[in-house]
């Protein structure tokens, strides 16, 4: 019995798992500069960096547009990592909801809309998060 019920609890909690997992929608837009292997390793930084965030749940992340690897921005995310000389950035925007009781920095019971993600990568390099917020 006691086997059923261990078995039980972990269908239980693996279906639950896939279900907050499911929620998340990813918009990866149009792109002529990446594929959906770059975005998505991108993504899975922004879902790191945000899995920190206590009483926080993300409904979406959504890829800000090819129009966002420009010099100007480029040159914005070098300034603030002056050693790295990136070489590409990638912006993406997303929603999520902060819950009535939680130890962060957010409003309790809010919602925040188009939060911005700002990463950046050597050519050939792996994305590194260089800043966020509004």
């Amino acid at each position: 019995m006691r086997k059923l019920e261990i078995f039980l609890t972990a269908i239980i909690l693996l279906t639950f798992n896939q279900a907050s997992a499911a929620k998340l929608e990813i918009n990866y837009g149009s792109s002529k500069i990446y594929t959906q292997a770059d975005m998505d390793s991108a993504i899975k930084i922004v879902k790191k960096n945000f899995g920190k965030w206590k009483g926080c749940r993300l409904k979406n992340i959504r890829y800000a547009g090819d129009n966002c690897n420009s010099s100007e921005n480029l040159n914005w995310l070098n300034d603030l990592r002056p050693t790295e000389n990136f070489a590409q950035c990638i912006e993406f925007f997303s929603d999520f909801y902060v819950a009535k009781k939680t130890n962060t920095i957010f409003n309790p019971n809010s919602e925040y809309k188009n939060w911005q993600w700002w990463l950046a990568r050597k050519f050939g390099g792996d994305w590194q998060l260089v800043t966020f917020g509004y």
